[in-house]
């Protein structure tokens, strides 16, 4: 009689949990808001602007022919897009201060989500800073080097308090009284 079972020799990868992460952390595609898509298509997008110096209205047109774009939130795919890119100059004044090393040595993953991310901070209101720190560090850690994730997290969580006072002292401030 011959066994069935696969023998201990396949080449297969070993099977991911159903938790909604990858087996790096990340956050499978099913799992992904609207809005988390938007930002993953606007990243790549940056990131044609900033190392290939393309035109964002031909970045544009290209990205929305990709696939599962239409999955993502659009509106707001063209605010990250078409903002982050009119508004580069302004958006890296507010990163280069808190930034350890120019502005030109941080990888172009990692500068894009940093201009996402202070995007947001600065003209997305109805998205909470904690979860705008968060989407960061997933697309730091999806698609950045090996410990952007972390660099990205230190400046955007340094810049919160400069463009959303309120929301985060009074976020905080739940933490400071039960420290006391």
């Amino acid at each position: 009689m011959t066994s069935v079972l696969p023998s201990a020799k396949t080449s297969r990868p070993p099977r991911q949990s159903r938790t909604g992460l990858t087996s790096t952390g990340a956050r499978k595609a099913g799992s992904k808001s609207d809005r988390s898509r938007a930002r993953e298509f606007a990243l790549q997008g940056l990131y044609q602007s900033l190392v290939g110096g393309n035109a964002v209205n031909d970045i544009d047109a290209f990205t929305r022919d990709l696939a599962g774009f239409n999955k993502a939130d659009a509106v707001h795919f063209d605010a990250l897009l078409h903002g982050c890119v009119e508004e580069g100059a302004q958006l890296d004044a507010l990163i280069v201060p808190l930034l350890d090393r120019p502005l030109a040595e941080i990888s172009p993953i990692e500068h894009a989500t940093m201009w996402i991310g202070a995007y947001e901070l600065k003209h997305c209101l109805d998205v909470p800073w904690r979860v705008v720190l968060n989407e960061c560090i997933e697309l730091a850690k999806e698609f950045g080097g090996t410990d952007g994730h972390k660099y990205v997290n230190a400046v955007l969580n340094g810049l919160a308090p400069s463009l959303r006072a309120a929301e985060v002292d009074a976020d905080r401030a739940p933490a400071k009284k039960s420290r006391a």
